[in-house]
Formats: structure tokens, sequence, C-alpha cells
């Protein structure tokens, strides 16, 4: 029996690769390349550990005139994933005040109890406000900015805002570099 097990797990790992290679292959198609920037471009913006960049890169290589439209497409897929992890970072400080509140006084911690890095980082944002988005096109360090800017209730379209300008410099500049050093 833990034969048959065993192959069952082995034709489901089949059957779930040979899935994620079709949607590849079907993602890949010229026609959908487009499609496929903004769906890669949107999921590399949440706290996904991804770039969008070769996909960027890989359209304008084989199609050098949808070099603005891969842009402006990529920008929106990666803004609009910024959005999605402010809103994430919103929901989660809601739902840390739930927790807070639901917890008798006795037994609740100090919610406060920030390194002095963390309260540095977070007296930082907090100056800076929405323009502080403005770096979420940062390695590393983008991605979880646009949570935490949902966590400290900054104002969400004016991020969206800073985001986009950030995350659009960033496609324009590593795109034009990358196409002219090829």
């Amino acid at each position: 029996m833990a034969v048959t097990g065993a192959a069952t797990i082995s034709v489901m790992d089949v059957n779930w690769m040979a899935g994620v290679n079709a949607l590849l292959g079907w993602l890949a198609l010229p026609e959908i390349g487009l499609g496929a920037v903004f769906i890669v471009s949107l999921v590399s913006a949440t706290l996904l550990p991804m770039g969008s960049e070769p996909a960027v890169f890989g359209l304008v290589t084989l199609r050098p005139d949808l070099f603005w439209p891969a842009v402006l497409v990529a920008t929106a897929g990666n803004t609009i994933g910024g959005g999605i992890s402010w809103w994430m970072g919103y929901g989660a400080h809601s739902a840390a005040n739930r927790i807070r509140h639901t917890r008798r006084e006795d037994e609740s911690a100090d919610p406060e109890h920030a390194t002095r890095a963390d309260q540095r980082a977070l007296n930082w944002l907090r100056r800076f406000g929405a323009k502080a988005c403005l770096l979420s096109w940062l390695p590393v360090v983008g991605d979880p900015l646009c949570a935490v800017a949902g966590w400290l209730r900054l104002p969400f379209w004016p991020c969206v805002f800073y985001m986009a300008i950030g995350k659009f410099a960033r496609y324009v500049t590593m795109t034009a570099f990358l196409v002219w050093v090829t």
C-alpha cells in the first residue's frame, strides 16, 4: 500500500509540473507577452521573492516595439501589487488591534516593543509619509515598505501614486540600460 501512495504522489507531482509548464508556455507566447509581464510584475510586488525585470527585458528583447507598453504594463502590475501589499499591512494592523483588544490587560504584552533600529525606521516612515513609497522599487526592502506603509495607515492613494512613480522610473531605467548594453 505504501508503494501505491508513493506512486499517487509521484503522479500528482507529474501532473502538477505539467500544469505549471503548460501555464508558463502559454504565458511565453508573444501575443500573451504583455499579459505575462503584468502577472509577473503584480506577483513580484507582493512579498513573494521574485523579480519581474527578466520578463520585461525578455519581451522587449523579442519585441523592441513593445518597450513603452511593456514598461507601462509592468509599472501598472507592480503598482497594483504594491497596493495589495499596502492592504495586507493595513489588514495585519487591524487584526493585531483586534487581538490586542480581546486579551485581558494582565495577559497582554507591551505592543510597542520595537527595537531601537525598528523604531528609527518607523519614525523615518512617519516623517516622510507617503513619499517614502518612492523607494518601493528597491530590491529586498521595497515590497515590505509598502506593507509597513499600510500598517502605519499612511494614506492609500498618495502611497500608490508615489509607488507608481518609483516603479516607473525603475522599469524605464533598467530596461533601457539592459537594451542598451545588449
